[in-house]
């Protein structure tokens, strides 16, 4: 079992529930990507490479996932969820393009900075942060 697989395995069994094959394949498939993913598609890429896993299964796996840690809500966009994988990333924030969609992760060391500063300021202690731009991409504002 490599990290991720490890993890979600002990968060599971603290839950009291079990690593299936279909929750491991799916794992797996999060995992093999960078890319923002949705229920949907995630579901389509799975039933390409012939894994036998329902909609429904997915659906119910995403809110143990973001429990865990594993992966978090990324952006909304025209009533459409994202998702990214998040688990031995450091925090990285996203310009999203309000027309076409595109998303870009972004680090930058003066808002993480200003981050740490303004929690210390008012003695507040973060468990998760992200900023997202919403804005039009250099593509779209030419076309």
């Amino acid at each position: 079992m490599n990290d991720p697989e490890r993890t979600f395995a002990e968060f599971l069994k603290s839950k009291g529930l079990k690593f299936t094959p279909e929750r491991r394949e799916i794992l797996r498939v999060i995992f093999a990507t960078h890319e923002h993913f949705d229920v949907e598609t995630l579901f389509e890429v799975m039933k390409k490479r012939g894994e036998r896993t329902s909609l429904a299964t997915i659906y119910r796996l995403v809110p143990l996932l973001i429990e865990s840690g594993m992966i978090r809500r990324a952006t909304r966009l025209d009533g459409h969820v994202t998702y990214e994988h998040v688990f031995g990333h450091k925090p990285h924030h996203h310009l999203v393009c309000v027309k076409c969609g595109q998303i870009v992760e972004f680090r930058d060391e003066g808002i993480e900075q200003l981050l740490t500063e303004v929690c210390q300021k008012y003695d507040f202690s973060p468990i998760d942060q992200r900023l997202g731009v919403r804005g039009v991409c250099s593509s779209c504002r030419e076309g």
